[in-house]
């Protein structure tokens, strides 16, 4: 979608309506009581988000991926778990936009858009997560579909989502293991079950729960892209912009952690004088201010790259690294800037700060961001 600037002031000024009206008045309550906010859900399909990043042809928004990371980053200023009920739902859209049969991108592509479809990704297991080659699922061949058995963990949208881009082995002999994997389309049904949702420090009001498969089946036309052995690229090919996304919510909660400890600086006295006149607060707020920036930047860096077509493995790995970290201790600066309030769960500091650890976390670990960056840039920059 092509966005001039007047449209791309209007839709993030109407984001911003949303977020102040419906979203920032509930989170308190929502969040304390790890309630799924269902009455959001349906405003964000009436806002499109679900067909954020889905093409035009097929109902979607198109939008560019830096105007989503700017809508990711409002967001999760307020509330970051909301972003990753529409995000997981769109790296699955993804895997079907770009590897996809025409007829599969025909038939799902628009109820996703729509959000008729909600759904997400389930690649990750309990002995494989930053090792997806170690997965254990498998999808044996029976007629003219698929038996798959194993477990999935951690998958977001697991409990309120239909429909996920399923991980598998169709053969788990293979050398190398990549050649055995493929990416299947699994909507629920008899053989897939949630067996057990998932208690959380932080990211609250969203589920994350277990998925079991007992002979489930699928038809052989829901096999992404119809040939077998392609799924781990098709999966990971994903975690561009997955990173991209992560690194939106970590400058979220870096910028919404300073406009908070910001405001309560100005309002808090102590010794005659606001807390925000005294140095020690004032070093704190100063590298608060630039970790925010400098993620912010690294961030729009990122999705530009991807907006151009070009492999930006380097620059989303930079973004997500360096705005989860900024994520973290501005909340971490922020809390103590707030002193014993910022302890209570009478102020909003402390969610963030809650928050904040699944950014280093999520979409591969701040260590294996450190080594892709490392590696590319090596590649990028060899010896003469």
């Amino acid at each position: 979608m092509s966005l001039d600037a007047a449209d791309e002031a209007q839709l993030l000024e109407a984001i911003d309506r949303w977020i102040e009206r419906d979203v920032r008045p509930i989170v308190r309550e929502y969040d304390h009581a790890d309630r799924y906010p269902s009455h959001l859900v349906e405003q964000m399909r009436e806002l499109g988000l679900f067909g954020a990043t889905i093409g035009e042809a097929y109902g979607g928004l198109a939008l560019p991926a830096r105007v989503y990371a700017e809508i990711v980053m409002r967001i999760s200023a307020v509330w970051m778990s909301i972003t990753g009920i529409f995000n997981s739902h769109l790296m699955l859209a993804l895997a079907i936009e770009r590897f996809g049969t025409p007829e599969q991108r025909s038939h799902w592509l628009p109820r996703l858009a729509s959000g008729e479809i909600r759904g997400g990704v389930a690649l990750t297991e309990p002995d494989a997560g930053t090792d997806l080659q170690a997965i254990r699922t498998t999808a044996a061949r029976s007629g003219d579909g698929y038996v798959v058995n194993g477990t999935k963990t951690w998958i977001t949208n697991a409990i309120e989502g239909t429909c996920f881009a399923l991980l598998v082995k169709t053969d788990p002999a293979a050398e190398p293991r990549h050649r055995g994997m493929s990416l299947l389309i699994a909507p629920k049904g008899a053989g897939m079950r949630v067996s057990k949702r998932l208690e959380k420090l932080g990211y609250k009001s969203i589920d994350s729960a277990e998925l079991s498969f007992e002979n489930y089946r699928v038809g052989a036309d829901q096999l992404i892209g119809g040939v077998e052995g392609r799924g781990f690229q098709q999966a990971t090919s994903g975690l561009e912009l997955g990173r991209i996304n992560v690194a939106a919510r970590g400058v979220g909660i870096a910028e919404g952690a300073l406009a908070l400890a910001t405001r309560y600086a100005q309002l808090r006295s102590t010794f005659g004088k606001p807390i925000c006149d005294h140095q020690a607060i004032q070093l704190k707020l100063a590298e608060m201010v630039t970790r925010a920036r400098a993620a912010r930047l690294l961030t729009l860096d990122a999705a530009t790259t991807f907006d151009r077509g070009g492999r930006c493995d380097l620059e989303a790995g930079m973004a997500k690294y360096f705005a989860s970290e900024a994520a973290l201790e501005n909340s971490i600066e922020a809390m103590r800037i707030h002193g014993a309030y910022g302890y209570s769960k009478e102020y909003d500091i402390e969610r963030l700060y809650r928050d904040a650890p699944l950014t280093c976390i999520g979409e591969g670990t701040n260590e294996m961001q450190r080594i892709v960056i490392s590696r590319q840039w090596i590649k990028r920059n060899p010896a003469e």
